[in-house]
């Protein structure tokens, strides 16, 4: 086929960046088509910023019934992604999605549906699935070279975050604006890298998340969660956006071994005999196995990773080409948090997958005393 016509919703940061490369022709075999901005102002810088052939809208509406585009990169406010992804499903559309996919994973649910009523292509931008690092963990993990997984522990308190970051906006740190804190908002990458490196999710999950604990917001700004698994495995993530300085270190164990992600480094403490034979054979009361320390070749990542998903969108769009992030597993991290907001709000473990009327209905008793007020635009 001939250049996909893409039209970017919503011009924040994400989808000024993203417009900006597509109009440099910086995504091979896509072009912007159009944008659509609700604002009054940030519609009129659109149009003296970008040339007469890229359309303006400022309703969704009209540029998904326009017939000028074929595909859409949604970048609003996270609330309204499975909203507009569903109504460009029914257009006939394809859809890449800012993360997180939605708030809840009940309306994120329906958009999955949608999907697969319309059969095109559904993307998510996780980029960071396009790191090497990430990309060789799960490779050392699925070949088996790690062995089956006893425990992960991630550790991501480096979303450093003061008040007058919250205070920049009224919906920030709000349920009725946001639906969530760091879960939402800084550690969705993580929580979906958590379960695509190992390729599990969790069959239960014990967290206790802290409501304004460092900062004055009504939503989580620190959370620790203690996760298990069908084959045995434990996990814990903490994370955190009051912390300085703050700490990235991710540990995977195996019966083979360890893999450690910190500071853009890979180490592997590689067994030259998986723990269980060691376990099995050895008659020695206090001697462990041989240990390598391996420092794992990592290769260049060439183009920025949100580049690199944006192109690979396109591909799938144009030649078939497998999607590094498929839009319906948006759903996955996105049941993480939920459960993590839901184990706090009930003080219990909670089984995956959640239940998720009940999460709803926590979600918006929270939401109906939230200090944020939602028209039914969105808008305050």
């Amino acid at each position: 086929m001939s250049n996909v016509r893409l039209g970017v919703i919503g011009l924040g940061n994400m989808g000024t960046m993203t417009a900006n490369y597509l109009l440099k022709g910086e995504i091979e075999g896509a072009e912007l088509a159009a944008v659509c901005e609700m604002y009054p102002d940030r519609l009129k810088w659109a149009a003296g910023h970008f040339p007469s052939s890229v359309t303006g809208f400022d309703s969704i509406e009209a540029m998904l019934t326009s017939g000028s585009i074929d595909a859409v990169y949604i970048a609003t406010p996270h609330f309204d992604h499975p909203a507009i992804a569903i109504r460009a499903f029914e257009c006939g559309l394809h859809v890449l999605t800012e993360k997180p996919a939605g708030v809840y994973t009940k309306q994120v649910r329906q958009m999955n549906e949608a999907a697969a009523r319309a059969g095109t292509v559904f993307g998510i931008m996780y980029n960071a699935r396009t790191q090497p690092l990430y990309r060789k963990l799960r490779e050392l993990v699925i070949s088996g070279e790690l062995g089956a997984i006893r425990r992960t522990n991630w550790i991501v308190t480096n979303w450093y975050r003061p008040q007058s970051y919250y205070d920049s906006g009224t919906w920030r740190g709000t349920w009725a604006g946001e639906g969530g804190g760091v879960l939402i908002n800084q550690a969705p990458h993580q929580l979906d890298l958590w379960q695509w490196t190992i390729d599990m999710m969790p069959r239960r999950i014990r967290a206790s998340c802290y409501f304004g604990k460092n900062r004055d917001i009504e939503v989580e700004d620190e959370v620790i969660a203690f996760a298990e698994y069908e084959n045995g495995a434990t996990g814990q993530l903490i994370t955190s956006t009051g912390e300085s300085p703050g700490t990235n270190r991710y540990e995977v164990v195996g019966d083979r071994g360890k893999l450690v992600i910190e500071d853009g480094n890979m180490t592997f403490w590689r067994l030259r005999v998986p723990e269980s034979e060691f376990n099995r054979t050895s008659t020695d009361l206090f001697r462990q196995p041989e240990c390598w320390k391996c420092d794992i070749p990592l290769p260049k990542q060439g183009k920025d990773g949100h580049l690199l998903t944006t192109q690979n969108f396109a591909d799938a769009i144009r030649t078939g080409t497998p999607l590094i992030a498929p839009g319906e597993e948006g759903i996955k991290g996105l049941m993480l948090s939920n459960a993590m907001h839901l184990s706090t709000w009930t003080d219990r473990w909670v089984d995956l997958p959640i239940d998720e009327d009940l999460y709803l209905s926590h979600l918006e008793e929270r939401m109906r005393t939230s200090r944020f007020k939602r028209s039914k635009d969105g808008a305050e």
